[in-house]
């Protein structure tokens, strides 16, 4: 079960305008499940993306890049789950295109307007025949209201459906911003096996959504770990449908401001609900690093900590082994630290200083604040003023059978 989350109800996702969604079980892995979603847009749609950095990148990668790079007029998104279509070489290629013409042919568009998205087992050619046959079912199924369905569509391993939603007033004008993601396992930044698609009704133009969209994903799915592994198949999409009165065309003005913020809470809630549900997760973990002299320097600490096995099994052992702690701040990468001038706090608890056991520190106090589902570790590195934060969970029993069984 997710660590303190749940699937936000349908009535709580508001409908962006210019956004429809629609799903069908067209039986890519599995049989009976919804495992097919497709998101048509209106003409005038902008759309921005970042995506994987992992050099196996899946061929749906490959082709949302060339589309993204050549136009910016998407109008249709097609995400499949069960198959990843990553590690297929040419067939894979292929396969993502014949994809992008039938989705082109069933909704009267261009290819080059549709991006691909595959999520599920890599090694495996997509059965590109089963996506097709389920596209119908997707168009006559699309509805702006479609937004929690979709988010169901899209999961492999997750437990729960992950959505979130938010309505902000600028200039007495009401914005929406509403999106989805997927994501339990295979979680680490660059991206994570994630999918994420957040839209907006506002008008954004096409230079600052893909600033945009790289400072949502730098504060929100760039921050999170689960087991330390990049994907193949990684994607977050932003789209603004310019469907609002409110206009964003500068950095700085009010307008950028407000939903240059609701944006990043939306990828937030998003990032942190695939936190909470990651693979056997049982505790929710906030790394906040501080003291640094780069924001680097304190994400180097902070993932060492968060992907850090020792640790991960002390946190749901509830075992307060905090010398393990103390050990990935010191393997992090910082060649001058001076560890006499660090400290890390477990919860409200100094632990360490001085190089050492923090004097007032015992072991019970700790035991207590790891029984805890949600847990604050704090490093001051003494260096500087510099912040970062990264979220993670603990590994449990569950986690090594998910994998195990992963694919039976």
């Amino acid at each position: 079960m997710p660590v303190n989350y749940s699937t936000p109800s349908p009535d709580q996702l508001h409908p962006v305008p210019g956004v429809r969604l629609g799903v069908t079980e067209a039986g890519i892995r599995k049989k009976h499940r919804r495992d097919l979603a497709l998101i048509a847009l209106d003409e005038g749609a902008t759309v921005a993306g970042v995506f994987t950095l992992n050099r196996f990148c899946a061929a749906p990668v490959t082709l949302c890049r060339e589309h993204l790079a050549a136009h910016n007029d998407m109008r249709a998104l097609i995400i499949n789950t069960g198959i990843a279509n990553a590690g297929t070489g040419a067939p894979g290629l292929s396969a993502a295109v014949n994809t992008c013409d039938a989705v082109a042919k069933t909704l009267g568009i261009e290819a080059r307007q549709v991006l691909p998205f595959s999520t599920g087992v890599i090694l495996e050619l997509l059965p590109t025949e089963r996506v097709i046959a389920g596209l119908d079912a997707c168009r006559n199924d699309l509805r702006a209201d479609g937004w929690h369905n979709a988010a169901h569509a899209i999961m492999t391993t997750d437990t729960v459906a992950k959505a979130a939603s938010r309505r902000v007033t600028i200039a007495g004008k009401t914005v929406t911003i509403t999106g989805i993601s997927k994501g339990a396992g295979m979680i680490r930044p660059n991206m994570a096996t994630m999918l994420g698609f957040v839209a907006t009704d506002a008008g954004i133009s096409a230079p600052l959504l893909q600033k945009l969209v790289k400072e949502a994903a730098d504060a929100s799915f760039n921050c999170i770990t689960v087991d330390g592994d990049t994907s193949t198949n990684d994607s977050f999409i932003l789209i603004a449908t310019d469907k609002n009165e409110i206009q964003v065309n500068a950095e700085g003005t009010p307008e950028w401001v407000a939903v240059r913020q609701a944006i990043i809470e939306v990828t937030v809630e998003l990032a942190q609900a695939i936190i909470r549900d990651g693979e056997g997760a049982t505790k929710f973990i906030t790394i906040a690093v501080e003291g640094g002299k780069t924001r680097e320097e304190g994400r180097k600490v902070a993932y060492a900590i968060g992907h850090s096995p020792l640790v991960k099994t002390a946190f749901f052992a509830s075992d307060p082994n905090l010398g393990r702690i103390q050990a990935a701040v010191g393997y992090a990468g910082i060649d001058d630290l001076d560890v006499a001038g660090t400290r890390i706090w477990l919860g409200d608890l100094l632990v360490s200083e001085h190089g050492g056991r923090a004097v007032g520190y015992k072991e019970e106090d700790g035991s207590r604040v790891m029984k805890e589902s949600e847990i604050t570790v704090r490093v001051d590195l003494g260096r500087g003023l510099a912040t970062a934060t990264v979220w993670t969970c603990d590994f449990s029993y569950d986690y090594v059978k998910i994998n195990a069984d992963y694919r039976s």
